[in-house]
């Protein structure tokens, strides 16, 4: 059986093994992958592990011994499911890796947008300091998060995890979800799985209207889909607070970015910090890229040595469950 790994340096900088993965079958490994070169980088192969390379109706068409998809990552849009059904492909994920690493990153952005770490830091380095005629000084506004209200759309494991975060901190904390019942019942279900079973206590479960007007800081923690496409525009942030501070670590295009930029420029958002944009790599015409207050990352939430680990471990137990007959996170 014919195995290739597609985009191994989005995963692995040479701080990890691949071992996990080529102990269960051998694979060869590509640095990166083009929508270009990827029919030449599968060829015959039977398994392909990829994270964002497409793989559609054509594709399944071109590649017919193809029988697997391992995504190395948790979203796995870039392959059309139903296609990959016709054509018997079994196509898993890797749930909930990164989930402390993602939920750290929101409250590295959330910081750095209430104390200006960067640009004291900056500041200090510069001499501004040593020049200084009194002990202390500040460039900006440093706001404490104790009594604020945090906004937080989705509530799936990463948004679970930063409401947690934002409850220590002393927040107030309004949710938006497609079905708050599921979990303002389970938490009182004593049959409730291990999962499943969380506290909601000091959460308000608001709709988005709600949510937009009563928060000082708004942080995106859902999927991408055509309802949540350009959530953040120009219409919602008129609804909401002027100051506010917008986060997002969940998908660009969640964000009309230049009705963002804008907002940014006159002051109505005072901050805001992001990990992705609508276009990866990032455009050089992108309107945030030249917008005030804004903490840019280049989508590395996910990206800590811990997460990565784990993420090699579950990819390589998904195969290996698929090669013992059992399924293990499978999508298709």
């Amino acid at each position: 059986m014919k195995a290739v790994l597609l985009e191994a340096d989005a995963v692995n900088h040479n701080d990890l093994s691949w071992e996990p993965l080529t102990d269960v079958i051998e694979t060869e490994i590509f640095s990166n992958t083009t929508e270009e070169d990827k029919y030449e980088h599968i060829g015959d192969a039977e398994v392909v592990f990829l994270n964002k390379i497409k793989m559609g109706e054509e594709e399944f068409e071109k590649c017919p011994n193809l029988k697997y998809i391992g995504v190395c990552a948790t979203g796995y849009n870039v392959i059309d499911l139903d296609a990959a059904r016709r054509h018997g492909v079994t196509v898993t994920n890797v749930p909930a890796y990164s989930t402390e690493s993602v939920a750290q990153l929101t409250w590295g952005l959330i910081l750095e947008s209430v104390c200006h770490i960067s640009m004291h830091n900056e500041s200090v380095h510069k001499g501004d300091w040593v020049k200084s005629e009194i002990f202390c000084y500040w460039l900006a506004p440093v706001t404490e998060l104790c009594g604020k209200t945090i906004g937080v759309v989705g509530y799936g494991n990463i948004g679970r995890r930063v409401c947690d975060v934002a409850k220590a901190f002393g927040m107030k904390v309004l949710v938006h979800t497609a079905h708050p019942e599921k979990y303002t019942t389970s938490v009182n279900d004593q049959n409730a799985s291990a999962n499943e079973s969380f506290s909601t206590a000091d959460i308000e479960f608001v709709d988005l209207d709600t949510l937009f007007a009563k928060s000082d800081i708004v942080s995106l923690h859902c999927p991408l889909t055509n309802e949540t496409e350009g959530l953040i525009n120009k219409g919602n942030i008129a609804k909401m607070k002027d100051g506010v501070i917008i986060i997002n670590v969940s998908r660009g295009g969640l964000v009309n970015e230049r009705d963002l930029a804008d907002a940014l420029a006159n002051g109505k958002v005072a901050a805001a910090g992001v990990d992705v944009v609508s276009v990866e790599p990032m455009l050089p015409d992108n309107p945030l890229l030249k917008a005030p207050n804004i903490t840019i990352t280049p989508h590395m939430a996910w990206a800590s040595v811990d997460a990565r680990k784990r993420l090699v471990d579950v990819v390589a137990g998904n195969f290996k469950a698929y090669l013992d007959g059992r399924k293990e996170n499978v999508v298709s």
